[in-house]
């Protein structure tokens, strides 16, 4: 066998075992019984420890290193060797007893934040999380501060291994750009009459609500043949290879918006996974090697560019729900025979402040992302006790959003984030929110007459064009040569805040209502 047939080999068994543990994490958060959760975690902790003992195994590290010597191997396979060895190279700084505790835990600290989250009872949680923390702070001291190999913060390490190349130095002044340009919005949109938006709390049948969302998936062009919706606590999708993308959501007898959006936003993760190159199957390009994870995606951030594209900027749009309302009005006429197409567009786009991330407007997004962000560093910087985390969280939800949060269950406990050990995320969905208007102006200029089609309902130019230039690529670049590639530009927050702008000028009529009030100081 040749060395670059071995690399393969090794890689394709190291990738099956990050599949198998995909499956378990998928069926302890959607099918199996509470009584499992403890042999669920030894069995995740096995996988874990020898998926990072194929990954440090001198051979398969040999097998890299030659494949990427050897002038005769194509692009692909010259890159799969280069990310193979930085997560050899990463990983072997993080001790095995951590890796294997990491592992243990997150089962854990998941169940403990179910409970706690259903009981309205952080002390329940803050045990696991304390020990979450600390645990992170380990692994982000093994990993090491920024590659720049300058003095960075702590929180450096875990956020480049979500976003490849961010840091906090980078990071810090995108959030400062986007906080100025959205909160002089929000104040704007707020000195306005708010839409009527009662009727999405009334009663949707659960089940009719997945009946609609599963075709409206389909619509986009989510392959059941290769994947399933199904119900969690917190909606997610999960990839077992291209051939098997699974989604879940959570349906609210009394929340419409909740299944509905949630199901198009994790069919654009979806659509990622599904339109990875098959030849990138079983290889280290949907690996996430230092995570131990089977993804396809070039970043979090780029994955989160397309959920939030296919949700937002497609599935919130006028051309959207001129084509599909009358569907939606006929599968729930008990909630929606007295609303109008306008009226249910603004609701469905209404700006207000809310205490959930995932119910939030597009517009008070990014300032949920801040906040968590914010917690984040200061908790691995030892700057923040998990004691007090509740009483931060609060506070800072009155200082950026006005509310005052009623108990820990809409507020620090509403996320899975920490209990899964997933510090350094965060930051993605936003850098997904600015990713997504990019790479969507980089397609209308491609199709010149995109915007017809999507009035159409033709949805299948825009799906192929993302595939071939950025789903189809899986790990091969980094989220910044994605972006370069596709758009000619690196991260740029500018068409971002551009389409927030003329989209709640016209919903609001800011520009009409700025006009009104210059008239009135002038008379």
């Amino acid at each position: 066998m040749t060395t670059s047939n071995e690399f393969q080999r090794r890689s394709a068994e190291l990738n099956d075992l990050l599949c198998v543990i995909n499956v378990l994490t998928w069926d302890a958060r959607t099918q199996m019984p509470g009584g499992g959760s403890g042999s669920r975690a030894q069995q995740l902790a096995t996988l874990s420890a020898l998926a990072r003992e194929r990954l440090l195994d001198p051979a398969f590290e040999e097998s890299a290193r030659q494949t990427g010597q050897d002038d005769g191997q194509d692009d692909l396979q010259q890159r799969a060797a280069s990310q193979a060895l930085e997560a050899v190279t990463a990983m072997r700084r993080v001790p095995e007893a951590l890796t294997r505790e990491l592992a243990l835990l997150k089962s854990e600290a998941q169940d403990a934040w179910a409970a706690a989250k259903q009981n309205n009872d952080f002390a329940a949680f803050e045990p696991a999380l304390t020990r979450m923390v600390d645990l992170t702070r380990q692994l982000s001291a093994a990993l090491g501060d920024a590659a720049s190999g300058e003095e960075g913060h702590p929180y450096d390490a875990l956020l480049n291994t979500y976003e490849p190349g961010m840091t906090v130095k980078t990071l810090l002044p995108l959030f400062e750009r986007l906080r100025a340009h959205h909160v002089p919005l929000l104040r704007a949109i707020q000195a306005q009459p708010a839409p009527r938006s009662d009727f999405l709390t009334r009663f949707y049948p659960p089940d009719a609500q997945k009946t609609f969302s599963l075709a409206a998936a389909e619509r986009f062009g989510y392959d059941t043949g290769r994947g399933r919706l199904d119900q969690s606590a917190h909606p997610f999708e999960i990839s077992f290879t291209r051939e098997d993308v699974r989604i879940t959501t959570r349906f609210q007898e009394h929340f419409l918006p909740g299944a509905l959006f949630g199901t198009l936003h994790e069919t654009g993760h979806a659509l990622y996974e599904q339109g990875v190159d098959p030849e990138l199957s079983r290889t280290v390009l949907t690996s996430d090697l230092l995570g131990l994870y089977a993804v396809g995606g070039a970043s979090y951030g780029t994955h989160e560019s397309q959920s939030r594209l296919w949700e937002n900027r497609i599935g919130r749009s006028a051309a959207y729900w001129k084509l599909h309302y009358p569907e939606l009005q006929s599968t729930f006429p008990e909630g929606l025979s007295d609303v109008s197409l306008e009226e249910f567009l603004r609701a469905v786009n209404k700006v207000t402040p809310s205490l959930i991330r995932v119910e939030a407007d597009e517009l008070t997004y990014d300032l949920h992302i801040m906040l968590r962000v914010e917690l984040e560093m200061r908790l691995i910087a030892g700057e923040l006790e998990v004691k007090d985390l509740p009483a931060a969280w609060n506070a800072r939800i009155r200082e950026d959003l006005g509310l005052e949060v009623p108990d820990d269950a809409r507020g620090v406990l509403q996320d899975i984030h920490w209990s899964s050990g997933m510090f350094g995320s965060f930051p993605t969905y936003t850098i997904g929110n600015v990713m997504a208007s990019q790479f969507y102006n980089a397609a209308g200029k491609a199709i010149p007459e995109l915007e017809a089609q999507l009035e159409r309902g033709e949805y299948a130019p825009l799906r192929e064009w993302l595939t071939a230039n950025i789903y189809t690529h899986g790990r091969t670049y980094t989220p910044h040569e994605l972006l370069v590639r596709t758009t000619g530009e690196g991260l740029n927050p500018q068409p971002y805040l551009d389409y927030l702008t003329g989209k709640y000028s016209g919903l609001y009529g800011l520009e009409h209502a700025e006009q009104t009030q210059e008239h009135k100081e002038n008379v």
